[in-house]
């Protein structure tokens, strides 16, 4: 019954940080493009966009190759790497929410911001 319940946690696991490492490639690849759209001489609030882009994209891509290894990985690291990713993620979506033509990029976001938060749980239970 043992074997069985551990391989069941093991799938689940496996099956939840994929979906976070997949989730945070999506919100990257967002958070580049809506960085790459905003104009770099634009007004304060089309540098401010690029900037939480870019930082969200460098935070979500950093966290889906911590979730990609598979030696030297601790719990408590691996745990503050997805807390520290779904908060820029969720700060990141509140500023394309201000932001014409974001959408995109919040509902990605928010999905990463989820996904960190799902495999959170997964870690604590």
């Amino acid at each position: 019954m043992t074997t069985t319940t551990s391989q069941q946690e093991l799938y689940r696991f496996l099956e939840d940080r994929f979906a976070c490492a997949q989730a945070c490639a999506d919100c990257a690849r967002e958070c580049a493009l809506r960085a790459s759209l905003a104009e770099p001489d634009g007004s304060e609030e089309d540098k401010r966009i690029r900037r939480q882009g870019v930082m969200c994209a460098e935070a979500c891509d950093a966290t889906c190759r911590v979730l990609s290894e598979e030696i030297g990985q601790d719990e408590t690291g691996l745990r503050l790497q997805l807390e520290w990713c779904r908060a820029v993620c969720l700060e990141c979506a509140q500023a394309f929410d201000e932001y014409a033509g974001a959408e995109d990029g919040a509902k990605a976001c928010r999905i990463g911001a989820q996904a960190c938060t799902d495999f959170i749980a997964t870690l604590i239970g």
